[in-house]
């Protein structure tokens, strides 16, 4: 994957690094009310490559768009995919790192605009690829805090800290139960003989582009109301008449949140797959009604991986208004699941197609002549 740096600068990186794109089990929205979250590593990586430039300008070049660009640390570049770059150099450069001009190729295969998080995935390789250039002394949890002020700061997505989190620490073979107020953490193994399956719905969203933003102030003004520091503080039977007296739509954001952190919690302790998916399924319900974050394609996708007798549980993942589902499968009847339902739910109109696990590219049979 460096042959590409070399093809664009004319001569080998100093430094490179990568960084996955993740899924998120449960925990949806929880993570920006201090709560309890459970994503997981997806194989689909991003790759940073850099060098130190010979010149006094910034040059990006990434694959997926097929075309560079250059800018200084002074003013953001108009480009949106590069405002994610230039957030971790700003952000590094503020927490009094010595950034010097460089030249950046970007290689990725996660899936943007599906809520497998490719921005974070591109947040975390840049960081992770300057500390390698540089020497620096800055742990995984550090790297999550730079890149998630990055995406605040300059991608204008208000976001928890869940997504960069996963992206620098968890693996593709355990979920990561983070506690996004105090960032405790530990791994922890899927349920049973199980699989994760992601299957996208063919309908694109933009983080910052709907109601995300609108969601995180409605928690806010929910947590005023109830007199907490944020909705994780609002578990507990004594908040529950409480959180039932507040206006619409905070009365149904609040019980999504506190009813989701539970869901995570439950899930942690949670040996049997066919109760760990009941809670996915509770948890796209209160997605749908209380968060009111899906749409009718990520219901129906849902439904049909529901009814699925080799799925034990369905959500849509990431932040909704499109993108993606995931889906607990009995791991001998992963590929067929996925195979069966992206069958019927493009016969509906829309194109689906399976992202994790990735499918295997289809083997030509050669033609053998009979002796």
């Amino acid at each position: 994957m460096t042959s590409g740096f070399e093809e664009v600068f004319g001569g080998k990186p100093e430094a490179v690094a990568d960084a996955p794109g993740r899924v998120n089990l449960l925990g949806e929205h929880t993570d920006y009310n201090d709560g309890y979250v459970l994503p997981i590593a997806i194989a689909q990586q991003t790759r940073v490559a850099m060098r130190r430039s010979a010149g006094d300008v910034f040059t990006l070049y990434a694959t997926r768009f097929r075309h560079g660009l250059q800018f200084t640390l002074d003013a953001p570049p108009k480009e949106h995919h590069a405002s994610y770059v230039y957030g971790c150099l700003v952000e590094a450069r503020e927490a009094g790192i010595d950034v010097p001009p460089l030249d950046i190729h970007v290689k990725s295969n996660v899936p943007m605009g599906v809520g497998l998080s490719s921005s974070a995935a591109l947040e975390v390789a840049t960081l992770r690829a300057l500390r390698e250039l540089l020497g620096l002394g800055i742990d995984d949890v550090e790297i999550a805090r730079l890149a998630q002020l990055a995406e605040i700061e300059f991608a204008g997505v208000h976001c928890g800290i869940m997504d960069q989190m996963a992206s620098s620490l968890a693996d593709t073979s355990r979920a990561l139960f983070l506690d996004t107020r105090t960032l405790e953490r530990r791994l922890v193994p899927l349920p049973g003989d199980s699989a994760v399956l992601v299957l996208d719905s063919g309908m694109a969203r933009s983080l910052a582009g709907s109601g995300y933003n609108e969601r995180r102030a409605e928690c806010d003004l929910a947590a005023r109301a109830l007199h907490v520091p944020a909705l994780r503080d609002a578990a507990g039977p004594q908040y529950r008449a409480a959180i039932e007296a507040l206006p619409e739509p905070l009365r149904r954001r609040a019980r999504h949140v506190v009813t989701e952190n539970q869901r995570v919690l439950d899930a942690i302790a949670c040996e049997d797959p066919v109760e760990f998916g009941a809670l996915m399924n509770a948890s796209h319900i209160s997605l749908r009604d209380d968060y009111e974050v899906s749409i009718p394609e990520l219901d129906r996708l849902v439904e049909m991986l529901q009814s699925h007798p080799g799925v034990y549980g369905a959500r849509l993942t990431g932040a909704g208004f499109g993108g993606a589902c995931v889906a607990l499968c009995r791991k001998d009847l992963l590929h067929d699941v996925g195979r069966a339902v992206v069958e019927d739910y493009s016969t509906g109109g829309h194109k689906g197609r399976q992202l994790v696990p990735r499918p295997q590219p289809a083997t030509r049979r050669r033609n053998r002549r009979r002796p």
